[in-house]
């Protein structure tokens, strides 16, 4: 391995840095410069703090679309460089109407410095991840600053002088940098674009929810596998070196990641059968509700109270799960009750199936049914079964929905629900025995 940097260039490097500060810094007109900024920028405070407030009521009066929302909402922070920046420019081009285009130097590079910082600022609100979007910013505006001040060649040679070398392959400061930016680009892309047909995926009538969600996770898949291969290939990265690390790595996900991978395999499997999808209410040990959204490694399942739980695939693949809505929504619901013996259980089933149709809910292709199941210790015992075809909105309000209008109906016509009776019969007198109270 050779050494990390080249000291030869980077003092080169540092020696013209020395020399631009001291020709271009240390001199009088510099020194008036920055005494006309620290004015100006004052000024421009005093009359941002008056606009800004006018800007804010006129967005909110305003009908911004959607999609330009995000650009509105940064346009008050923008306020004070807007002013800042025309001050600047009317006092260059005051200079120059003056006869002292050499003196508004500074005020050029500062100018130039916040016109770039303002562009970036509002191209980078299209970036939907707030810390992608500032890393992107700072990383645009520091490059652009560099080139305005005529120090980019230097930073560029002194990180491309900070490298370490295994054989053939060279890897220098420059190189990260360029690769990291590279790959944060690329990878934002990828997302977008996967977005994107996502959207345009799921708006295909003719493809199954499963189908729709495993061709959207393949596609984004592909994409960032395709833009870390293009970040590393950008870089002067040979890809077969890393053949090299391919049998640790597998050691790796053998060991530590086969949970992760259990999890991705057993989503791709779940896709492909088609046993659970969107909007499928399923039954997991406890847990009861409709499926949200189907993950790489996990499903989100919301139940009725509101929670939202994330179960790993391997468990949906490795355990039993009870799928309300497989093949069809049609459920049957069941009731159990009792009736008195002094009641006619032929009534009781007429009165019972007739209650059971009351509730918007249940199917009505599928009439209930009343059965006599038992004779039990105090009470004649029935079972009601009805169908719904929404088990997502519920099973156990159609089941109070139908319990109310049975009890309305046999208070209506007479009948009973008896409650256990319990009698103490007594064979032979009970003495009793009294004493008189102590001290009494």
């Amino acid at each position: 391995m050779e050494g990390l940097f080249d000291e030869v260039r980077a003092a080169e490097t540092l020696q013209s840095l020395r020399e631009w500060v001291l020709a271009q810094v240390a001199n009088a007109w510099t020194l008036g410069q920055l005494g006309l900024l620290v004015v100006l920028f004052g000024l421009a405070l005093l009359l941002a703090g008056r606009l800004r407030p006018l800007l804010s009521r006129w967005i909110e009066r305003s009908h911004v679309p959607a999609r330009l929302a995000a650009q509105a909402r940064a346009l008050p922070a923008l306020v004070t460089p807007f002013v800042y920046l025309l001050l600047l420019w009317l006092a260059i081009a005051a200079l120059h109407q003056g006869g002292w285009p050499g003196s508004s130097y500074l005020l050029s590079i500062v100018a130039s410095l916040l016109t770039a910082w303002v562009v970036i600022r509002l191209v980078t609100t299209f970036v939907r991840n707030p810390a992608l979007a500032r890393t992107l910013a700072f990383c645009a505006w520091a490059v652009a600053a560099l080139n305005i001040t005529d120090l980019l060649d230097p930073t560029v040679a002194l990180l491309d002088s900070l490298a370490l070398t295994f054989g053939e392959l060279r890897i220098s400061l420059l190189t990260v940098v360029k690769g990291v930016l590279t790959l944060a680009v690329l990878l934002w892309a990828a997302s977008t674009v996967s977005r994107f047909f996502e959207r345009r995926i799921s708006g295909i009538p003719d493809l199954t929810p499963s189908v729709q969600v495993l061709l959207g996770k393949l596609l984004k898949i592909t994409l960032i596998t395709l833009a870390v291969v293009m970040a590393l290939n950008s870089v002067g990265i040979d890809l077969t070196a890393l053949a090299l690390f391919s049998g640790a790595i597998g050691v790796g996900i053998g060991f530590g990641l086969q949970k992760v991978v259990s999890n991705l395999i057993s989503g791709v499997i779940l896709l492909l059968d088609k046993s659970i999808k969107p909007g499928d209410v399923i039954e997991l040990g406890e847990t009861f509700g409709w499926i949200s959204s189907l993950g790489a490694r996990y499903v989100s399942v919301v139940t009725r109270d509101g929670k939202e739980y994330l179960i790993p695939n391997e468990d949906l693949i490795t355990h039993r799960v009870v799928n309300w809505s497989f093949t069809n929504q049609l459920v049957r619901m069941e009731i159990r009750f009792g009736v008195s013996y002094d009641s006619d259980p032929h009534e009781v089933r007429r009165i019972a199936r007739q209650a059971a149709e009351q509730p918007e809910r249940v199917a009505k292709d599928t009439p209930p049914v009343c059965h006599l199941t038992g004779f039990g210790d105090s009470s004649l015992d029935f079972v009601l079964r009805f169908w719904i075809r929404d088990p997502q909105d519920g099973v156990a309000n159609i089941k109070g929905q139908v319990l109310l209008a049975v009890w309305d109906a046999f208070k209506e016509h007479g009948i009973e629900i008896p409650y256990p009776h319990r009698h103490l019969m007594v064979t032979a007198p009970i003495p009793v025995e009294t004493r008189p109270a102590e001290g009494g």
